[in-house]
Order: C-alpha cells, then sequence, then structure tokens
C-alpha cells in the first residue's frame, strides 16, 4: 500500500512543473505539431512526461552593455559604450522560441545594437555628438525600441554611458579651448584699458574744470581767494608747531607807550636735551 502510494505520488509529481516568480513557461508538444501558442503564468502546472516540455522564460527587466567603435560624419574615430533595460514580450515567447530559441538576447541585442550605433553616428560631426548628446541619446533609443519591437523585445530604457574619441581628436578640442579662453581673456584685458582710459579722461576732464572754475574765482575777486587759502595753510602749520613740546613761543615786546603796535613774537626751538 504505501510502495503503491509512493510510486503514485512520484507519478504526479513527474506530471507537474513550477513558473516562480517573474518567469513564464512555454509548452513544447510532439503530439500537437511543435511549440504551443499559449503562455503559462506563475504557479504549478501539469504536463505529459515524453510527449510535452516545459521551457521557461525569465521575463523580469535586465540590464545589458552594447560597445562599439564606429566613425562619425567627418571621419572621426568614435567608442560608443549603451546601456539597455530590456525584457521579451510576454504574450510573444512562443513566437520567440519558435524564430529565435531561449538565448534569443545574445542573437538579437548586440547585432541590432550596433547597427543603430553605427547608423545614428554617422549623422553627426563629432563635435556634435558631443554638444548635441542628449538628442543623439534619443533617436538611439527610439530607433532601437522600433527595432527590437520586430524581435519581440521591449527596452525600458537606453542610455549612453560612455563617449570617446581617438588621442589626437581630444589633443585638438583640447587646443580649441585653450585658444578660446586666450581669446575671451584677451577680450577682457582690451575692455578693462579702455576703461581705464575712459577713468583717466573722466579724471583729467574733471581736473580742468576745476581749475576753470578757480580762474574763474579769481577773475571776479581777485588774489582773495589764495589769500584765504594761505592763511588757513598758516593756521595749519602753527597748530602744528603749538603743540610741539620742542617749540617755544615769545610774545614780541610792547611799545613805550602801551598803545603803539611791538614787533611779533618769536617762536623758538628748544633743545630739549
Amino acid at each position: 500500500m504505501a510502495g503503491g502510494l509512493a510510486v503514485g505520488a512520484f507519478t504526479v509529481n513527474s506530471c507537474l512543473f513550477n513558473v516562480d516568480g517573474g518567469e513564464r513557461g512555454v509548452m513544447f508538444d510532439n503530439l500537437r505539431g511543435g511549440i504551443l501558442d499559449g503562455v503559462y503564468e506563475e504557479g504549478t502546472h501539469f504536463y505529459i512526461p515524453f510527449v510535452q516540455k516545459a521551457t521557461i522564460f525569465d521575463v523580469r527587466t535586465r540590464p545589458r552593455d552594447i560597445s562599439t567603435v564606429t566613425g562619425t560624419k567627418d571621419l572621426q574615430s568614435a567608442t560608443i559604450h549603451l546601456r539597455l533595460l530590456w525584457r521579451p514580450v510576454n504574450e510573444k515567447l512562443p513566437n520567440i522560441l519558435r524564430e529565435l530559441g531561449q538565448n534569443y538576447d545574445e542573437r538579437v541585442l548586440p547585432s541590432v545594437g550596433n547597427e543603430i550605433l553605427k547608423a545614428v553616428v554617422a549623422q553627426y560631426n563629432a563635435e556634435e555628438l558631443l554638444s548635441k548628446r542628449a538628442e543623439v541619446s534619443n533617436r538611439i533609443k527610439e530607433d532601437l525600441i522600433k527595432r527590437a519591437k520586430t524581435f519581440h523585445i521591449t527596452l525600458d530604457d537606453v542610455a549612453i554611458t560612455h563617449l570617446a574619441f581617438s588621442r589626437e581628436f581630444m589633443k585638438a578640442i583640447e587646443s580649441k579651448q585653450v585658444a578660446s579662453q586666450d581669446a575671451e581673456r584677451q577680450q577682457w584685458v582690451v575692455a578693462r584699458a579702455e576703461q581705464e582710459r575712459l577713468a583717466v579722461v573722466i579724471r583729467a576732464e574733471g581736473e580742468a574744470e576745476a581749475a576753470e572754475i578757480i580762474t574763474s574765482a579769481m577773475d571776479r575777486v581777485g588774489n582773495a581767494i589764495i589769500e584765504v587759502r594761505r592763511i588757513d595753510a598758516a593756521k595749519e602749520i602753527a597748530k602744528k608747531l603749538a603743540n610741539s613740546r620742542n617749540i617755544t613761543y615769545l610774545p614780541g615786546g610792547s611799545g613805550s607807550g602801551g598803545s603803539g603796535g611791538g614787533s611779533p613774537g618769536l617762536l623758538l626751538n628748544v633743545d630739549s636735551k
């Protein structure tokens, strides 16, 4: 009895197959003419041993890197690395197995990717590939999505991860950038010199205008303005001398009548030693 149950359990178990999460199953049937059109979802399913065979596909989104060396429109050599996020179209898994086999991604993605990369890059100059990188990436993405769709593959994302040119071309670009920076610096130097020249002119015009104002004032009031400035200067000098410790002021002697103008005072330099 136990042996019969064991044999029965083994027989039932051998007629079942599991489809795990993120997978789909496709059935090959010898009696019904090959690959069946239906797709088996996640779970446990029944099949006939020796007559049917289940093939399991991973349908989750997976990354793929593609690189190629191609020529630009101006005959420069460019190395491009592309990163794809792809997955198969679930409903088309029977067609994929029938037409391409289980390793369909190895057969399709490298060849299609290189084909699209070469076709798109050939339409741009080397400098345009650098300045219009987003536009180039979008064109590659659109063309790849359209091309992969014919093989029942969905591309969720396409991005250029690396773009490089030959060493000689990179040196030429660097030299051009240096020359452009030097030209901008020379323009700045010229603009600065012009501003300095204008400042000198404005300052000279201001001094000339001030001189004209002084001359005009002297013409009106004579030398009075000069005398005022001389008196102000004398006051300033006297103030400085009076505050010095080495200077002594001797008042002038008064006249005999007490009312006459005496001699002016004297300033003596007294040695502090």
